[in-house]
């Protein structure tokens, strides 16, 4: 995504949706998935697609869009590369403008979070809408517009490296009970997690954002993400896993308050990543239980558990329990502890079945549930 914005922007255009991380790819995005603060308009990653080639079992090219080759042009997203090699996708791209125009709006107590976050997930007006949660009854929710102008006095360029992280940034406004306004350079807003990977780098480096480190050191921040995974000891895993939580839950929005509640209760991790989405109706994994388009929010866990009973198994089969009841879907990115048939009564398989008979795909990839499940990745 770095590389797409920096080439994009340059020449005036920018993607609909552009996840956060600069080291998220587009084949991953695709077949995984990817959401950002423009989802709400424009859906998930996937929405703004508009054709994909892949290679198949039997080594053939194939293009898919809406018209032609439908029903794998639906089946690819979430697949995980078992139905094929994604080797090209046609992504649609809108205008862009120089800055993004972000208001900053503290609010309290769940109810009254929920019912400003959906009121202004539901106005299309917002280019952009994300909350940070940072207590159960305590977040920030921002809205945001792009614009070609900004007021000198209010410019705030996130993107240096001797900038506070953008979400002690953003906590200020909740400790100081005020809403605000700020300038940001467009490029420099798409990647503001980038530089404290969400809040994770303040597990790793706990005295990151202290201003003097920021000024000597920010520059070499973050680490790759895949060097990080690389240097991971099967002992460091474990003590990981055990004490660390990394899941987004996509839930229907009607039921956001539930969630987050839920979420309080079996891991207790601050902060929470809000970022709304409109889901259509469609016929490949992910889908809205009936046919009409549904408004989802995702909420990311990102840090350690703070709740004693956390056992990481237990705790988080009761979440993923909780999102199949909700018709929510979990983010294949993490550790899933559901079995096989637990898996599938979350997501839609139908198709994704009956084009894995029809193009020869068992005898050369495997299942995405045994690509993605928790005893297949360790």
């Amino acid at each position: 995504m770095g590389q797409v914005t920096a080439l994009l922007n340059s020449i005036g255009w920018t993607l609909p949706v552009v996840p956060e991380l600069d080291d998220l790819t587009v084949g991953g995005l695709v077949m995984g998935t990817g959401i950002e603060s423009s989802s709400h308009i424009y859906g998930l990653f996937q929405h703004i697609c508009v054709a994909f080639e892949l290679v198949l079992a039997d080594g053939s090219l194939v293009r898919c869009t809406e018209e032609e080759n439908s029903d794998l042009f639906h089946a690819v997203p979430w697949s995980c590369g078992t139905l094929g090699f994604l080797v090209a996708a046609e992504i649609k791209i809108v205008p862009a403008k120089s800055w993004v125009k972000l208001h900053y709006e503290p609010v309290r107590g769940l109810e009254n979070i929920c019912k400003r976050f959906a009121e202004a997930s539901e106005n299309k007006q917002n280019t952009f809408v994300e909350g940070l949660q940072y207590t159960l009854d305590t977040a920030v929710i921002m809205t945001g517009t792009m614009t070609d102008h900004a007021e000198p006095d209010k410019i705030n360029r996130i993107g240096l490296h001797f900038q506070p992280w953008f979400f002690k940034h953003v906590e200020s406004h909740l400790k100081g009970d005020r809403t605000g306004v700020e300038y940001i350079p467009l490029r420099q807003y798409y990647h503001r997690h980038t530089r404290s990977i969400f809040w994770e780098l303040q597990d790793i480096i706990p005295f990151g954002n202290n201003p003097v480190f920021r000024w000597l050191f920010g520059w070499m921040v973050p680490p790759k993400i895949s060097l990080l995974k690389l240097t991971q000891g099967e002992t460091i895993r474990k003590l990981y896993e055990q004490h660390h939580v990394v899941q987004d839950m996509l839930i229907p929005m009607k039921h956001m308050q539930e969630a987050i509640t839920r979420f309080h209760q079996d891991i207790n991790v601050y902060p929470l990543w809000l970022c709304p989405f409109r889901l259509p109706p469609g016929r490949g994994m992910v889908h809205p239980k009936g046919q009409e388009e549904e408004l989802y929010v995702d909420i990311g866990a990102y840090g350690e558990p703070r709740v004693k009973h956390f056992e990481a198994k237990a705790s988080m089969r009761q979440l993923e329990k909780f999102v199949r009841d909700v018709h929510g879907f979990q983010m294949l990115y993490a550790d899933v502890y559901m079995e096989r048939e637990e898996f599938w009564e979350m997501f839609d398989g139908q198709l994704y079945h009956r084009l894995r008979n029809e193009l020869g795909c068992k005898e050369a990839f495997p299942e995405v549930y045994d690509k993605i499940c928790k005893s297949a990745r360790h």
